[in-house]
């Protein structure tokens, strides 16, 4: 699916770090002016390059020399002269001078021309730094302009930069040790509207200091909700003494995309797609980052025009499982962190009700053996006896062998306690109450099935003192794949807020991790069984024939959707074009069409379950509960969404 990134909101940049030679600015434009083509030629539009890398940040007295200093103009002018016609804008490191002080700047040069210079506010001037010795603060500058090239240009740290080609980005700019100050400058700028911060850095390299650089980075991105692109400079300054590793990064919302080697003197041009419109998304959802916006500067905008919109493959990874993580131990960490979530929330309603019992129905499917483990852990926690637990089976029409027993088995080995209450004849009664014929497998089959279930577990926990714990899970809700007022209801629904995806790896890890080889056995056959509510009769050799994935579609390609349209408030035309990335091996574009297309109908039309959920805790970044994140109008219409859908090829 080829389309413009710039019309999906996306764009390309790159951190770059140039082989220079100290105090040789000639030879150092000719190496900016190659990685900037390289750039330009792989569909860059901005390009970051490191602190005062047009001389080199080790010149020390040498930026007292006047030949050094008059050398930056010209270079400027010929580095502004690659932005035109369709080159990236770029940010270069250059010394200049005002009112006779020097002040270490940043310069952006787009659209054939010097647009103006932010100069460092925080000078380092302990250990191993000296830069006062050269450089003034910002907060010594007496003019708003400055001589950069061969024109008076604007200067000050109250310059944004804004993309007129690219709605919602603007550039904000600061300078190394800017970024280590208890108030960076990014944070002003990002407050202001800044969506893209940049960092022209020459941070030299000592032990430990590669991960707290990355970290730096990482959670600035994070507070302001910003990309930060971090320039670093390379091994080509001088090693008198100290070595600069050109360590450069790129992070979005707290998430790094990507980063460079270390202690290179190649040339290095590291590049990631970031995504502008996600950046204010979560600034307008987000009210704590409006309410920061009262920064005292009053910020003076420069258009700054971007290179030409000329990628259209994403070069940025795409979670097939945006709720899973894919490294298993960061996934083996979610899960316990998850599963220590639903077991105190359901500890601390068992003790707040009083409750005698807890009343669960199992069926040896995922979401009732999640529930059923849930509850024993919880019982644990309390010190209640397990027996106390009431694991109720109904089997119906619907019932394999093989779920039956994975149930009943699973019961009896955590010690709770086991009922089988077989539903047949109390359905068929109420077929002859209400006239239908049982040979009819229509939604009145199905629906009455689930709904006195609902009603036996309901009065198994009058009986027993207790509650009834649901089962239900967060991808179901999305769905509305749920009976109404059967396994839609309960006294309290720990799967709430666990997507259908993150339920069979819980599982696993339960097996894994928290219960006995003999539980994990049947664990591991629960977690292989094909997803049914076991509805419909058995087939001839005794196995579900009705899979949930067959008629709702596939959960992973759900749960994706339900991210990037819950948490990332895309469009069908981004939604779409993020699964093609992700699912390409996969499905066709036009089977992604088709189940998106079931998703929107389905997320809609099925709001009014939503509206009345039993109590559930939150889990991760989506929640579906009335009282929580999710509000929406149980008649809204979903014709506008599919409309764009629809028109998509």
């Amino acid at each position: 699916m080829l389309t413009s990134l710039n019309s999906l909101g996306f764009c390309r940049v790159a951190v770059a770090t140039p082989p220079l030679r100290v105090a040789d600015v000639a030879f150092n434009v000719a190496a900016l002016k190659t990685l900037a083509a390289q750039a330009g030629a792989h569909g860059c539009r901005l390009v970051v390059f490191p602190e005062l890398c047009l001389t080199g940040y080790t010149c020390a007295d040498l930026f007292y020399q006047t030949a050094l200093l008059a050398a930056v103009h010209p270079a400027l002018t010929e580095l502004a002269a690659v932005t035109a016609d369709g080159g990236p804008a770029l940010a270069v490191g250059a010394p200049l001078v005002q009112d006779g002080r020097l002040f270490n700047c940043a310069v952006v040069l787009a659209g054939g021309r010097v647009l103006g210079a932010v100069p460092k506010t925080y000078l380092p001037n302990t250990q191993e730094f000296y830069e006062e010795r050269w450089f003034s603060s910002a907060r010594e500058l007496q003019n708003s302009t400055i001589l950069a090239g061969d024109c008076a240009v604007p200067c000050g740290t109250d310059l944004l930069f804004t993309a007129a080609e690219l709605p919602g980005c603007t550039v904000g700019v600061e300078i190394c040790e800017d970024l280590w100050a208890v108030t960076p400058p990014s944070a002003a700028q990002a407050a202001a509207g800044a969506t893209v911060l940049i960092n022209l850095s020459a941070s030299p390299e000592t032990l430990g200091k590669e991960a707290y650089r990355r970290e730096l980075v990482r959670s600035q991105s994070g507070r302001c909700l910003a990309a930060y692109l971090y320039a670093s400079a390379g091994a080509g300054e001088s090693t008198t003494d100290l070595v600069y590793a050109g360590h450069s990064l790129i992070a979005e919302n707290g998430v790094l995309l990507n980063e460079s080697a270390r202690f290179e003197f190649s040339a290095q041009l590291t590049v990631a797609d970031i995504d502008v419109e996600r950046l204010n998304n979560e600034r307008r959802r987000n009210n704590s980052f409006a309410d920061a916006a009262t920064s005292d500067t009053v910020f003076r905008r420069l258009p700054l025009h971007l290179g030409g919109d000329s990628a259209r493959q994403l070069e940025r990874a795409v979670a097939r499982t945006p709720f899973v993580p894919a490294a298993v131990t960061e996934r083996a960490q979610r899960c316990r962190d998850i599963f220590a979530i639903q077991t105190t929330a359901l500890a601390r309603r068992l003790d707040h009700t009083a409750a005698r019992s807890a009343v669960i129905g199992i069926s040896g499917g995922l979401d009732s053996t999640l529930a059923l483990l849930v509850t024993v852990k919880s019982f644990a926690r309390l010190g209640k006896d397990l027996h106390d637990i009431v694991a109720v089976t109904m089997p119906g029409p619907g019932t394999t062998q093989r779920t039956r027993n994975n149930a009943e088995q699973l019961a009896e080995l955590l010690g709770v306690t086991l009922r089988t209450v077989p539903i047949g004849p109390a359905v068929s009664q109420h077929f002859a109450d209400i006239g239908h014929d049982p040979k009819e497998h229509d939604v009145v089959f199905e629906n009455a099935q689930a709904r006195e279930r609902t009603q036996i577990l309901m009065d198994i926990a009058n009986q027993s003192g207790g509650i009834v714990i649901g089962t239900g899970d967060l991808s179901e809700l999305a769905l509305g794949w749920c009976t109404y007022n059967a396994d839609h209801m309960s006294m309290y629904g720990v799967n709430a807020g666990v997507p259908k995806t993150l339920v069979r790896y819980l599982v696993d890890w339960c097996a894994e991790a928290e219960f006995s080889a003999a539980i994990a056995t049947i664990l591991y056959d629960i977690a292989a069984t094909p997803v049914s509510p076991e509805l419909l009769p058995p087939n001839e050799s005794g196995e579900i024939s009705q899979k949930t994935e067959e008629t709702v579609g596939p959960y992973e390609l759900h749960d994706f959707f339900l991210f990037q349209v819950v948490r990332m408030q895309f469009a069908p035309r981004k939604v779409l074009f993020l699964a093609a990335q992700a699912f390409a091996d996969d499905y066709p574009p036009a089977v992604l069409k088709h189940w998106l297309g079931i998703f929107y109908q389905r997320f809609f039309s099925q709001q009014f379950k939503r509206s009345c959920l039993p109590d559930g805790p939150k889990i991760g970044s989506v929640a579906l509960s009335p009282r929580g994140d999710w509000r929406m109008p149980s008649d809204a219409v979903a014709d506008l969404w599919l409309r764009e859908l629809n028109e998509l090829p």
